[in-house]
């Protein structure tokens, strides 16, 4: 069983001035605080230092894969043809193609190809609320497998998320997968063991605050 997860964000990849006359691609892998859309009865943030423990080893083993396929090699932090980098907005990506990837290349210059993914493992993770009482979970730190430009992001797959949760509530795997399934997972948020409300983090309110509303996910089954 495999820990790997992959989430994906909107934001443009792009054709970028390389060097050499490289064919150089890149963009935004991830974005910090953010909401994701509802990924089956929970949403998502990732904090600022999520990846402070890749950068801190020189982002060992780090790859980038066109549609994450092992057959697409794009580039990888040990030969220096991708370049990963973290500012305020998130983690930025930059990748120098192999001659042989020219239609890659052409293909987010068309904009065919516009969107990135990241796989990613957890190390650390918090489970919570937003102001409206939807279970949130904030990816606080963790490993950095690859990132990919995308043409068709795949279907993001929460098994590993659901998994967690039902280890931390010290609930069966399957009424977990069952409540999400009916966007129920709230029932593990009303009260704690003791009966109090479960209290938010101020990082994660004021995240809450900043983000869109998240009424409309309440009626999304």
């Amino acid at each position: 069983m495999t820990d790997a997860e992959r989430r994906f964000t909107s934001v443009r990849v792009e054709v970028r001035a390389g060097s050499d006359k490289a064919l150089t691609i890149g963009g935004y892998a991830a974005k910090f605080e953010r909401f994701s859309q509802n990924l089956g009865g929970f949403v998502e943030r990732i904090a600022p230092n999520f990846f402070n423990k890749s950068r801190g080893d020189n982002w060992p083993g780090v790859v980038a894969r066109y549609n994450h396929d092992d057959n697409m090699l794009l580039g990888t932090t040990q030969a220096g043809t991708l370049r990963l980098g973290v500012d305020d907005v998130g983690l930025d990506y930059q990748v120098d193609l192999p001659s042989a990837r020219g239609d890659v290349y052409e293909l987010v210059q068309r904009g065919d190809v516009a969107q990135s993914s990241f796989a990613f493992m957890v190390f650390e993770e918090e489970w919570t609320t937003t102001d409206q009482g939807f279970p949130l979970r904030t990816l606080v730190s963790g490993r950095l497998m690859d990132v990919a430009p995308v043409n068709t992001p795949a279907y993001e797959d929460t098994s590993v998320a659901l998994r967690h949760l039902a280890q931390k509530f010290d609930a069966a795997p399957e009424e977990v997968r069952s409540l999400a399934q009916h966007n129920e997972l709230t029932k593990f948020f009303k009260r704690t063991d003791r009966g109090a409300p479960v209290k938010r983090s101020a990082a994660v309110a004021l995240a809450a605050a900043k983000a869109v509303d998240l009424s409309p996910l309440k009626a999304k089954h």
